[in-house]
């Protein structure tokens, strides 16, 4: 099999292509491996919605359901069982990629109880939990960046422990978690781990910025205002990608924690999938193109690039005054960023409560089922 020549022009950019979708179905039927081989995946994140769909529609959960209920598992016990043993199970597939990449790629993430996103000490514990449970190497694991996650993540870096931040959305959070994993290792190096070893990807949201900007823009509904539509999401993940580079590249910190080994935290952009079909399907990965980044694509994201997308290497390089400039116009046109973000941040998380909420009803009546 060979690899689909625009997603390995796009990989070749330095864009590590990662699947933003996980099941049970896939990982016995080959599915992922063939992705591997065929699509450049090189790594794969999961999400709540993505468990609540994998399981709730899905077959193949059924006997480990059987045998969890036959035991008494409580239903958080069964969720967990069974999205730990996915994700060790798809570490387990994309191990040679981990090895061939010294670590870099070859990741699968699983993230923490949405629930905790407001407590820290909890998060952090279930963290802990989480990296024993699944026991690989090539693990992350996700932790929201939300005012009670940013502490977590330095505590679950410190531990030495690999960390996807997630849920980010504007340029000033991004920094603190930055701040955040500098913190983590240099406290993990104090407890003695090896630095080298531990990894992180700051999973910052792009289509979602645009979905709610465009709205407050419609309301408004000036020509200048209307001209300014699908342009914020790009513009903030440009400015996100100069962040990094002043961080990693150009400041002061880094290069101590670098010469034990240290991995710069890679941006990662999340949320590609272009949700208004006035926009290219293809927009958020085609004009998201840098080396040292990360691009988690759903599967029709994927093969939509696989037939028709584009790589764009002066997408993000070079366009930060640009970008710049389009959030000065955004701000004139009478939009509040900072409120956009922050209702962005509280509707991640309540979509991804919500999801467990339902995954939850559906595994409880799926072991009450196997009990009667």
């Amino acid at each position: 099999m060979s690899q689909n020549s625009r997603l390995a022009d796009l990989s070749a950019a330095g864009v590590s292509i990662w699947l933003d979708d996980l099941s049970r179905d896939l990982i016995d039927s080959g599915g992922l491996r063939e992705a591997i081989d065929t699509r450049s995946i090189v790594g794969v994140t999961t999400n709540p919605s993505i468990f609540q769909k994998s399981i709730t529609s899905s077959d193949a959960y059924a006997e480990q359901i059987g045998r969890l209920a036959a035991g008494g598992a409580s239903v958080d016990a069964a969720i967990t069982a069974l999205t730990t043993d996915d994700v060790r199970a798809a570490c387990d597939v994309l191990a040679p990629v981990f090895a061939a990449t010294d670590g870099l790629d070859g990741r699968v993430s699983i993230e923490v109880d949405p629930r905790l996103a407001t407590r820290t000490d909890e998060t952090v514990a279930q963290a802990i939990e989480l990296w024993k449970l699944v026991d690989r190497p090539n693990l992350y694991i996700k932790i929201p960046a939300t005012a009670a996650g940013v502490p977590a993540i330095a505590r679950v870096i410190a531990e030495g422990i690999s960390v996807n931040v997630t849920l980010i959305f504007s340029v000033e959070r991004y920094r603190e978690v930055m701040d955040a994993y500098l913190d983590g290792l240099d406290q993990a190096l104090r407890n003695g781990h090896d630095v080298a070893s531990i990894a992180s990807v700051a999973s910052f949201f792009v289509s979602r910025v645009d979905s709610e900007i465009d709205k407050r823009l419609d309301a408004v509904g000036t020509p200048e205002a209307l001209d300014l539509r699908g342009k914020a999401g790009l513009a903030n993940a440009r400015l996100a990608y100069a962040a990094y580079r002043e961080v990693f590249e150009t400041e002061t910190r880094f290069p101590d924690l670098q010469g034990h080994g240290a991995l710069p935290q890679r941006p990662l952009w999340a949320s590609t999938g272009t949700k208004n079909p006035d926009y290219p399907d293809t927009l958020y990965v085609s004009e998201l193109v840098a080396p040292n980044t990360v691009n988690t694509v759903p599967v029709a994201t994927l093969e939509a690039f696989a037939d028709h997308g584009w790589v764009d290497t002066e997408s993000i390089v070079g366009r930060e005054a640009e970008s710049r400039e389009v959030f000065d116009a955004l701000s004139a046109a009478g939009v509040d960023l900072a409120d956009v973000f922050d209702l962005l941040e509280t509707e991640g998380v309540a979509k991804f409560e919500e999801a467990w909420a339902e995954l939850l009803d559906a595994t409880q009546n799926q072991l009450d089922a196997s009990r009667s």
